[in-house]
């Protein structure tokens, strides 16, 4: 069982820093959000570049899919979005502090 310590009147005691997780992995990163095709002609926005863990990357597509009111998965490291928002997803990924362009069609 794992506990969290608020307070410990024990002078010697330290707080391990390794238990701090790094949630801010993935700000700053140059990112290219493309258009693609896909089968039956439906469009599909995706999102190229993350450097991270799955975990990261997973956590990230659901905050985007949320916002965007769609669907969507991660694969090959890349987020898949459906439809095409590509402008949302910039203006997304811009107040996140990412570098984000579009790119290809």
């Amino acid at each position: 069982m794992k506990k969290n310590i608020v307070y410990s009147t024990d002078n010697s005691f330290e707080f391990e820093k390794s238990n701090i997780k790094n949630t801010n992995i993935l700000n700053k990163q140059d990112l290219r959000i493309h258009l693609d095709r896909r089968k039956a002609g439906k469009i599909v926005t995706i999102i190229k570049g993350f450097k991270g863990n799955r975990k990261q990357l997973e956590d990230y597509a659901k905050l985007i899919k949320k916002k965007c009111g769609v669907g969507g998965t991660v694969k090959n490291n890349e987020i898949l979005i459906q439809g095409n928002v590509r402008e949302i997803v910039i203006s997304i990924l811009i107040k996140d502090g990412h570098i984000a362009k579009p790119s290809g069609g």
